[in-house]
């Protein structure tokens, strides 16, 4: 089989196309047919060695992976060969504490696949059968590849970490992105008001075009100002923050009298200024936000079959292709989702 693999760390990283053994499905495994696989940026991380857990090289990276099961290791499965299905980036672990009342992102031996464990930038990859999640008929693997990380961290955010009802205000900071994509259109789906940003004017016209009812250019200073004077000075009642750095700060200069900042990333810095006391006084709220539970993950699935959530696609590239979509990702011109497909 091919596999795309990251031979040394740097931006950009050296990667090879290698020929390895097809794979074998250890105990309670399942070995898949990669039919799809979305970048994001935490590959850019993998890419760069910049996370802060061991990644040990050669590494085939891929985390947003959807296809078709290959083969099954020895124990009780509901999956047989040949079956559609999407796979949990986030492999849990089952058994702590959280995973046994539904929390598996906060699992205590969580592991990322395309990171501590070979990923999805290959023609198979095995996967424990818990990971596992059967793909709707209506569902294509490209779009599950598009949708299932970023739009199940969305999800994740947005139902679980917040709770947004019909009618309040939620900005989505980088609307175009990947997570932004994803947000934008469950909040609406949620009934809410939604504003968001973007960097350039086609991310902005994106952001638009998925629900957003006005997008601001966060190059310029005064658009927290913006936020506040669309809602009458008022201020919005949760902002979806994943770029971290300065953002931060300006997402509660946004924010309502009781609000939310739920913050699921750091792609501009782990180090945010604070200014604690409008904070307490305003009585806000800060929430961080990690991957998803098995609920969310299958949530995105059924709102992509119902047509409720629908995947931004930037290109689909070859295996081969890789490399240079990673080049694009680092530019930050890429509009929603890349996705690579193996065969």
């Amino acid at each position: 089989m091919k596999a795309l693999q990251l031979v040394a760390h740097g931006k950009p990283g050296t990667f090879e196309v290698r020929e390895i053994p097809d794979l074998q499905p250890g105990p309670d495994e399942v070995v898949v047919k990669v039919r799809a696989c979305g970048l994001n940026h935490l590959d850019l991380w993998t890419e760069a060695g910049e996370l802060p857990v061991p990644i040990k090289l050669p590494l085939t990276p891929g985390c947003e992976i959807s296809g078709e099961v290959l083969g099954i290791g020895d124990g009780a499965t509901p999956f047989k060969p040949g079956d559609r299905v999407a796979i949990q980036s986030n492999l849990f672990c089952g058994a702590c504490e959280y995973c046994q009342r539904g929390d598996e992102s906060m699992c205590i031996d969580n592991i990322i696949l395309g990171v501590q464990r070979h990923g999805g930038l290959a023609e198979q990859v095995v996967v424990p059968t818990r990971a596992l999640v059967p793909l709707p008929s209506t569902v294509d693997f490209t779009a599950s590849a598009a949708l299932t990380l970023a739009g199940s961290t969305a999800m994740h955010m947005l139902t679980n970490r917040a709770s947004v009802k019909s009618g309040d205000w939620v900005l989505v900071m980088a609307g175009a992105s990947g997570v932004g994509s994803a947000a934008i259109q469950i909040a609406r789906g949620l009934g809410a008001r939604v504003l968001g940003t973007g960097s350039t004017e086609a991310k902005r016209e994106l952001a638009r075009k998925l629900g957003a009812e006005a997008v601001f250019d966060p190059n310029d200073p005064k658009w927290p100002i913006e936020v506040r004077k669309l809602t009458d000075r008022r201020g919005v009642d949760v902002v979806i923050e994943h770029i971290g750095g300065a953002a931060l700060q300006q997402a509660f200069t946004c924010l309502a009298r009781g609000g939310t900042v739920v913050t699921c990333g750091a792609t501009a810095g782990r180090s945010a200024p604070f200014d604690l006391w409008p904070f307490f006084v305003k009585q806000q709220r800060l929430i961080g936000s990690y991957g998803r539970n098995a609920a969310d993950f299958k949530a995105t699935l059924e709102w992509a079959a119902q047509g409720k959530l629908k995947p931004v696609i930037d290109s689909v590239v070859a295996l081969g292709e890789a490399p240079q979509a990673y080049a694009r990702l680092r530019s930050r011109e890429v509009l929603g989702k890349i996705v690579v497909t193996p065969a």
